[in-house]
């Protein structure tokens, strides 16, 4: 089982995922403990640089905060192995704009556990300078981890792709959080990048994935709050 600090609040949902006991952290990863997996979505580091190329200037502090927010997830579940499902880097050449203090935090979170960045549309191509270990997707048991959900019936997928999210009316006042997207077959996580958007759970692209009921589980403060997607509001 994966070790946590008894000072941390639980801040998990357990779902049942195809087979697999999970766990959905409240700051947007998935964590199997059986396997001793965590797994996150969408990093999207140097996305400020890559807009800052373009003549669109961003503060520069995007890949910073969302390593700080990878760190808080590896110290809370001192995980074996973690994946990252695919658009990691905002694009091909982010790996080379990484500055020194980004590249040591990335060794320093591989150390002592496997390490697998799965190809996505954004990263299709390995970086040797990221280290870890590259696939175009990874299986463990009845759960198989890629960038982009496939159409039709795809039992145990776990992707990211999508940065689904999710809004609600409450006491008057709209919220809109990003959320996990399942099932019970098939899962979509949010992104984690600092400056990743997200696109609503009804949206055809999200909600057509499942060809029937499913679940939002929109990210709080300390927990995960599950809400029946079709008692979401499209933005």
């Amino acid at each position: 089982m994966l070790a946590r600090s008894d000072s941390v609040p639980l801040p998990a949902t357990c779902v049942s995922l195809h087979g697999a006991d999970v766990v959905l952290d409240c700051a947007g990863a998935l964590v199997w403990p059986e396997q001793r997996l965590l797994v996150v979505a969408d990093l999207h580091l140097e996305k400020a640089s890559a807009f800052a190329r373009r003549g669109q200037m961003l503060p520069p502090y995007d890949t910073h905060e969302t390593l700080n927010r990878l760190e808080d997830l590896v110290r809370r579940w001192s995980p074996a192995h973690l994946v990252a499902l695919g658009d990691s880097l905002h694009d091909r050449r982010g790996a080379e704009r990484l500055d020194p203090l980004a590249l040591e935090r990335l060794r320093h979170l591989q150390a002592g556990r496997t390490f697998v960045w799965i190809a996505g549309n954004h990263d299709p191509d390995p970086s040797p300078v990221l280290g870890g270990e590259w696939a175009r997707e990874w299986r463990v048991g009845p759960l198989v981890f890629r960038h982009e959900p496939r159409a039709g019936d795809a039992d145990g997928e776990v992707a990211g792709h999508l940065h689904p999210a999710a809004r609600l009316a409450v006491r008057g006042q709209s919220i809109r959080r990003r959320c996990f997207a399942t099932d019970g077959r098939r899962i979509v996580l949010p992104a984690l990048g600092a400056l990743a958007g997200g696109l609503n759970v009804r949206n055809p692209a999200v909600a057509g994935l499942f060809g029937g009921a499913f679940e939002a589980h929109m990210l709080g403060r300390e927990r995960t709050f599950r809400v029946a997607a079709r008692a979401c509001l499209m933005d």
